[in-house]
C-alpha cells in the first residue's frame, strides 16, 4: 500500500465535505442578517426652497 493511494484523497474530500456541512449547520442561525439585511426606507430630503424675494423682479 502506497502512502498517496486514491483512498487517501477520497477520505480527505469526504472529511472536508462533512466538516463543511457541520460548520454550516452550527452557524446557520447567524446567516440571516448577513444574507438578507433588513430593509430600510430612505429618508426623504426636504431641500431648502428659495424665498419669495428670490422670485420677485425688482423694477
Amino acid at each position: 500500500m502506497s502512502l498517496f493511494a486514491p483512498d487517501l484523497y477520497r477520505n480527505f474530500a469526504l472529511g472536508f465535505a462533512v466538516g463543511a456541512v457541520i460548520v454550516g449547520a452550527a452557524t446557520i442561525g447567524q446567516w440571516s442578517d448577513q444574507i438578507s439585511p433588513p430593509a430600510r426606507a430612505a429618508v426623504s430630503l426636504d431641500a431648502p426652497q428659495p424665498s419669495d424675494d428670490f422670485w420677485s423682479i425688482s423694477e
